[in-house]
């Protein structure tokens, strides 16, 4: 579906994806274009040079008089003409000098194709060294570990920990192994970014017949960002161990039922556990029940959570901005209208699927505690252009799918006694856990990520609330984020200002992700924790 730009006319199906600035150019063939035109002309001429001389040379056993480059290009354009009249294309060289045709075109293919091969060979190399040098890079901005990959032998304990290699890192609270005994061998460390160094020691090689066990990444201070690369196997330890070692409340993301089964009981010791299990992943039937529409009669938190609720599914293109911002519009309305006339959020899912589109518009015009402006807000992105209105409704049908499901619908539904709990946990020092499905290609099926982004994002601004009305500007204790699996559970939208900025207010962030590439995939940069000495 075409759909029309922030700004000028509406582009054809065809123009969906030109820059804006297309069509102010003056036009002409880009010198791209010329470049490889000259080239792939030059690489012609060689090939139907070499391949007539090589022809005379394997048919009569000396190279044919007359076949020269100059008379090449002329040459070819005869035998584009008559491909088999090889005599014609060379007429300074006796014809009993010069092969058959099938001969000659037999070795221009073969030659074609072993350029071709080259070709390729020497681009994947190019693009593997820029890689490799654009790691290097950013590992030296980042002070990512940068140790050579596939080294399983011993290496000294002041190097950084490689992602592959197979070390073990001891806890600072377990004692050192004897001389005497060796350690077992653990699998391979996390790829980390820290704003310290790391405590720990290189053990000696394991014995054959140990069994490897995942060992917890000896992790800093629960009020230092900490960022980590590594599967699901060696991450499961690390957060484990850094929910036990929060010492304030705790909000932990993860996808692994097992997190919370495994942790909460010594957690229910320090404070209230609340768990948010929309998909029922959990073997509990105290599960938080909590409405996305909550806090949404201020304008700003609506925009923060309509914001939150489209991060799964917001495209990414720069011409779908457009687009995107108005469905978060819509959204933010929605979800005011629907507070302020405390309305259940199932509404919200009828007004985005285009049922009673107008009646929000009358309870922004007509209710008392209604923002201004919010009216004349929505009743433009429902007038104003409606191919890109279409679109916008499609992506908030496509955030809300996993509404059709009724636990999740259920999930949706707060209590009074679920609402008083998730408002007074951090000042209790309890631990709120969000498990949900991994889901790596949300824009087509989000599940309940929008749910769950939306109620992470929601703890998140609370605690800086609480951080603004404290007198040092910052929670103490810290409320820990323990973000396992973010990029596949619940994306953050604030993740990036998290890593930067949160250790300031009171909210380290534990991120724990797959690999680099996940991140940036997501939030379209590189995240990484402050160096050392920048708080």
């Amino acid at each position: 579906m075409a759909r029309r730009a922030a700004h000028g006319p509406v582009p054809e199906r065809g123009d969906r994806y030109r820059p804006r600035n297309e069509d102010s150019r003056s036009g002409g063939v880009p010198d791209g274009l010329l470049v490889g035109l000259l080239g792939f002309l030059f690489a012609a001429t060689l090939l139907a040079w070499t391949a007539t001389g090589l022809a005379g040379l394997f048919a009569h056993g000396s190279w044919p008089d007359g076949v020269t480059f100059t008379q090449t290009p002329l040459a070819l354009r005869e035998l584009a003409t008559a491909p088999q009249d090889l005599p014609g294309a060379w007429p300074n060289t006796p014809p009993a000098q010069l092969s058959g045709y099938g001969l000659f075109w037999g070795l221009f293919i073969g030659e074609l194709m072993v350029l071709g091969v080259l070709t390729v060979f020497v681009l994947g190399v190019l693009a593997r060294w820029r890689l490799v040098r654009e790691q290097r890079r950013e590992d030296r901005l980042y002070g990512t570990p940068h140790g050579t990959h596939g080294t399983h032998g011993t290496r000294e304990p002041h190097e950084p920990h490689g992602p592959h290699e197979p070390q073990e890192m001891a806890a600072p609270t377990q004692p050192s192994p004897s001389p005497r005994t060796k350690a077992p061998q653990a699998p391979p460390a996390p790829e980390t970014h820290t704003t310290h160094r790391t405590a720990g020691h290189t053990t000696g090689n394991a014995t054959q017949h140990t069994t490897p066990t995942p060992t917890p990444l000896s992790l800093p201070s629960p009020r230092t960002p900490l960022l980590v690369y590594a599967p699901a196997p060696v991450r499961r330890p690390t957060v484990v161990q850094a929910i036990q070692d929060a010492e304030g409340p705790a909000l932990v993301v993860t996808s692994d039922p097992t997190v919370w089964a495994e942790t909460k009981d010594a957690r229910a010791k320090l404070g209230p556990v609340l768990i948010y299990d929309p998909g029922h992943l959990c073997d509990t039937p105290a599960r938080l029940h909590w409405a996305p529409t909550a806090g949404c009669e201020h304008p700003d938190t609506a925009a923060v959570r309509a914001a939150a609720l489209l991060a799964p599914v917001r495209p990414q293109a720069r011409i779908d901005a457009a687009v995107a911002d108005t469905a978060q519009t819509l959204l933010q309305c929605w979800l005011h209208a629907a507070a302020v006339d405390g309305r259940p959020f199932r509404q919200v899912a009828r007004w985005a699927s285009g049922a009673g589109a107008h009646e929000p518009v009358r309870l922004l015009r007509t209710h008392p505690k209604a923002a201004s402006g919010l009216a004349g807000l929505l009743e433009s992105a429902l007038t104003a252009y409606p191919e890109r209105r279409e679109v916008a409704q499609e992506l908030n049908v496509r955030a809300f799918s996993a509404l059709s499901s009724v636990h999740i619908r259920d999930a949706c539904t707060p209590n009074r006694s679920d609402t008083a709990a998730l408002e007074s946990f951090a000042h209790e020092g309890g631990t709120l856990y969000l498990v949900g499905e991994p889901i790596e290609d949300p824009r087509t099926r989000p599940g309940a990520m929008s749910l769950l982004t939306a109620l992470a994002s929601h703890v998140v601004e609370h605690g800086r609330r609480m951080a603004a009305r404290s007198s040092d500007g910052r929670l103490d204790p810290p409320m820990t984020l323990v973000l396992d699996d973010v990029a596949a559970v619940a994306p953050l939208p604030q993740l990036p200002e998290l890593l930067a900025k949160g250790q300031d207010l009171g909210l380290p962030a534990i991120v724990l992700l797959r690999s680099r590439e996940q991140g940036r995939a997501r939030w379209q940069q590189h995240l990484h924790a402050p160096t050392p000495g920048a708080v």
